[in-house]
């Protein structure tokens, strides 16, 4: 052996000697702690009474638990949630009941006229509460309500009957009645203020041969006094031209009416108010008047001369009196 070979030899022996050492100077890792095993928590007392001595419980029952999307059983629902649900269930009935009072309220006042729903009440605008207006019938062989021939403008119902009924609540006045419902000559004339007015119209009405006078007044309770004449006559010619010689459009009348010392014709007579087939000259008594206004309206309709009067203290209002002469128009035309 050679003196290198013999040196190489003692440095891997050398080298050896020193792992061996180093293994036995590395520190030893102890095992890890052992863990005790976990105590299941102590049992909780059940509500259910406990059997007697000698007797077996019985069973409590399951209740299957529905599984989740998961698959995995759900657990039973807690009292708590049990407890949320009946109040749930309480409210939902008590909003029903009080659904149906409000509806049954609802249908209540929708069920009522709106002048008896407070604070929805209509304000009148003076019209009056007339009955229903009826034609009257026609005496047998007269002409039917059809017939177109009736160039003299002749009413062939009962003058009577085609006067306005007074409205509702009014005092009638039984004076105007008439014997028979016929007034006369000289109770109509009273209309009229001058002696000279009701002489020189007297005549007249005998001149164009006047037939009879049917008349009708009434009271409201505001104060307001209603007189209606209807003055019939053998032609609707006779009444043209006794209203032409007594009253024309825009023009003063040529007799004066009681208590009407100035008047003017009523610009706001509406023309909606005006009737067709009857002629109406409407006026109305100006400031400064007396102790109270007077508002009258002459009317024509075929051979019948209408004179209608209203009168009230301090001021006559102008609605019930329009309402008043078209629905006399409507009577006569």
């Amino acid at each position: 052996m050679t003196e290198q070979t013999r040196e190489a030899q003692e440095a891997q022996e050398a080298h050896g000697a020193q792992e061996a050492q180093g293994a036995e100077e590395q520190p030893t890792i102890p095992p890890p702690p052992a863990v005790a095993p976990l105590t299941p928590p102590a049992p909780v007392a059940s509500e259910t009474p406990v059997a007697a001595a000698g007797t077996e419980a019985p069973p409590a029952p399951e209740v299957p638990a529905a599984p989740d999307a998961s698959g995995e059983p759900v657990p039973a629902r807690p009292a708590k949630d049990r407890r949320v649900l009946r109040a749930v269930l309480r409210w939902t009935a008590v909003a029903a009941v009080f659904a149906t009072v409000g509806t049954a309220t609802a249908y209540g006042i929708t069920g009522m006229e709106r002048t008896d729903v407070p604070g929805l009440a209509t304000e009148s605008d003076g019209r009056w509460d007339y009955p229903p207006l009826v034609k009257p019938p026609l005496p047998s062989g007269s002409p039917g309500p059809l017939a177109t021939e009736n160039v003299a403008g002749t009413h062939h119902a009962d003058l009577r009957a085609l006067l306005l009924p007074a409205p509702e609540g009014a005092r009638e006045d039984k004076a105007l009645r008439g014997a028979d419902g016929w007034l006369p000559t000289k109770d109509y004339l009273a209309e009229y203020e001058l002696p000279e007015d009701r002489e020189a119209l007297g005549q007249k009405l005998v001149d164009r041969g006047l037939r009879h006078i049917a008349a009708r007044g009434w009271t409201t309770a505001d104060g307001t006094r209603t007189r209606i004449y209807l003055l019939q006559f053998g032609t609707a010619a006779v009444v043209d031209e006794l209203i032409a010689t007594d009253a024309v459009a825009f023009v003063d009348p040529v007799h004066q009416v009681r208590g009407a010392a100035t008047v003017q014709y009523d610009e706001g007579y509406p023309e909606l108010a005006e009737v067709s087939g009857v002629e109406n000259s409407p006026y109305a008594e100006i400031k400064p008047y007396g102790p109270e206004q007077v508002r009258f309206a002459h009317l024509a309709a075929g051979d019948v001369y209408g004179l209608v009067v209203q009168s009230r203290k301090g001021a006559a209002a102008a609605v019930p009196f329009q309402q008043t002469v078209t629905l006399q128009s409507q009577l006569l035309g």
